[in-house]
């Protein structure tokens, strides 16, 4: 296994290194600093072998988010997962949708580093505790009352107008997509093909009138069925 390391904080990166470690003893590393070695990194002929790149979002060099579009453009089949000292919501949307499979603060701690990369490297999409938390339309719900027995009223019609859209087997899929699971997986909890997961999928984003399956694990949040 080898994983790209893109950081320009050496302490950052000597401990990315070491806790990655325990993900194998046959894990290898490669280190970028700043653009220039970034871009050296993704263009060398062994990199299509890469597991995984782990890319800083602020390095020397670098302009908004597009060191991350040239490495998906570039490593298409290369997950991409954004460090950042960032908790800003609409950011991790937006990287999200543009095709980053996780986004980790640098405040998570080292274990939550861990499991993010393997949920990641398993072909999932790691989407940080904190989004979830928030609604499609970026409105943090307030905690209902710890004695309240009753559901929200919006989260009811939600639920309502699912279960006249949508079938069973499609509340099926939109309750493991809600736990995190990729379409792979989906698939085999079901014992479906990936592609009627993905013929599935389109109808769910429709219903939940969202753009993608970002979008469509938050919504699922203020669902009380699933």
């Amino acid at each position: 296994m080898r994983i790209l390391i893109a950081d320009d904080h050496r302490l950052i990166v000597e401990g990315v290194k070491l806790k990655l470690a325990e993900l194998g003893p046959n894990t290898e590393f490669v280190m970028a600093m700043d653009m220039a070695e970034l871009r050296e990194a993704i263009h060398a002929p062994e990199a299509p072998s890469l597991s995984l790149a782990l890319i800083d979002l602020a390095m020397p060099g670098v302009q908004g988010s597009e060191h991350l579009a040239e490495v998906i453009e570039h490593l298409p089949h290369v997950p991409v997962m954004v460090l950042s000292g960032s908790e800003d919501g609409a950011l991790m949307k937006s990287l999200l949708a543009m095709g980053v499979q996780g986004f980790i603060p640098k405040a998570y701690s080292p274990d939550v580093m861990l499991s993010a990369v393997r949920l990641v490297l398993s072909g999932g999409v790691y989407v940080p505790p904190l989004l979830l938390q928030e609604r499609v339309d970026g409105a943090v719900p307030t905690p209902p009352p710890a004695n309240a027995t009753q559901t929200a009223p919006g989260a009811d019609s939600l639920e309502e107008r699912l279960r006249k859209l949508l079938t069973e087997r499609q509340i099926d899929v939109l309750r493991l997509l809600s736990q995190g699971k990729p379409n792979k997986l989906i698939a085999r909890d079901l014992g479906i093909s990936e592609g009627t997961v993905k013929i599935h999928l389109a109808a769910i984003f429709r219903a939940l009138n969202v753009r993608n399956r970002v979008e469509a694990v938050v919504a699922s949040r203020r669902i009380s069925g699933l």
